[in-house]
């Protein structure tokens, strides 16, 4: 199977009450880690790739990488997308060099503004066979090159979903409604909660419309203490309750993007090697397990927080 596009995952999706996991890529072992659990799970997969994956790893690098899961794993539907690219040239270029889904985010600009760069992405996208995802609202938090204040976050308008979606031609829409970038989402003894008032009433003015969900990585507790207990000093880091997110699975978001978990997952298996075997210096001694915690990680999100296993 070559590289699809996310249209009729995510029409599956929205039908089936499910969502999508994106996940982003840096590196072989991650992308390994991700397909064979989704490859083992019949699970459709979105692979992601950022502003930051792209400096960090070479386009050409990336996309080499999922093109080879893509022949180990043809069993199973993947999408190449860009996540959170910042302009034009950006979305243009990956669309020219293989992806086929690309996000432009142009959330930080005034409505008319991000109606205007949006659009044009789509109009060329569209006439590569390529869908664009969009953002209105702005997620506080880091991610990569992304970075918002706490401040300056606000959430998605529901008043303005319809006009945007309809001048725009976007494919998927990305909202704010209490998620955040990074392992920081919330204050340590807060009870996190979701906008689910906005969802619903964002999903009322679009329905059958596919919605996403950014910084939805759930920071698995389990993680975060491998990393302290071995020389990391991570505290504090906490983030969206996992039951939330197949809630919201079960409504109309249809791809929720998990990152940050999965670099807690190699960080904090990397950290707890050296620690246990300080003698060992070969990439691939600590590489292994981390690629192996990596899949396990992959499995239980698919199961208990997308619910799309089974629907490759």
């Amino acid at each position: 199977m070559a590289l699809v596009t996310s249209k009729e995952m995510f029409k599956k999706a929205y039908e089936g009450h499910y969502a999508i996991g994106a996940f982003n890529v840096n590196n072989m072992e991650i992308v390994q880690g991700i397909t064979e659990a989704c490859r083992e799970e019949k699970a459709p997969v979105i692979l992601q790739v950022s502003k930051g994956a792209r400096a960090y790893a070479n386009h050409t690098y990336l996309v080499k990488l999922v093109e080879a899961a893509v022949q180990e794993c043809p069993e199973i539907p993947i999408v190449l997308h860009l996540d959170h690219g910042p302009d034009f040239e950006t979305c243009k270029a990956c669309i020219d060099g293989g992806f086929t889904s690309v996000m432009i985010d142009a959330s930080s600009k005034p409505f008319a503004e991000n109606i205007e760069i949006t659009r044009k992405v789509v109009e060329y996208a569209h006439d590569h066979g390529v869908v664009v995802e969009a953002e209105l609202g702005a997620l506080a938090g880091v991610e990569d090159e992304v970075s918002v204040d706490a401040d300056k976050a606000f959430y998605t308008r529901p008043e303005e979903v319809e006009e945007f979606v309809s001048k725009t031609g976007c494919d998927s829409l990305a909202i704010a409604i209490g998620t955040s970038h990074g392992a920081y989402k919330f204050k340590p003894g807060t009870n996190p909660q979701l906008r689910f008032d906005i969802l619903e009433e964002v999903s009322r003015k679009l329905p059958g419309f596919p919605i996403v969900l950014h910084g939805s990585s759930s920071v698995p507790q389990d993680y975060v203490k491998m990393i302290n207990d071995n020389g990391g000093k991570m505290p504090g880091a906490i983030g969206v309750p996992e039951e939330q997110l197949r809630q919201a699975s079960r409504l109309s978001v249809c791809k929720i993007n998990i990152d940050s978990d999965l670099r807690l997952a190699m960080t904090g298996t990397i950290r707890q090697f050296f620690s246990e075997h300080p003698d060992k210096f070969d990439p691939r001694e600590y590489l292994k397990p981390a690629r192996a915690n990596i899949k396990e990680l992959v499995r239980h999100k698919l199961i208990h927080v997308l619910g799309c296993n089974g629907k490759a």
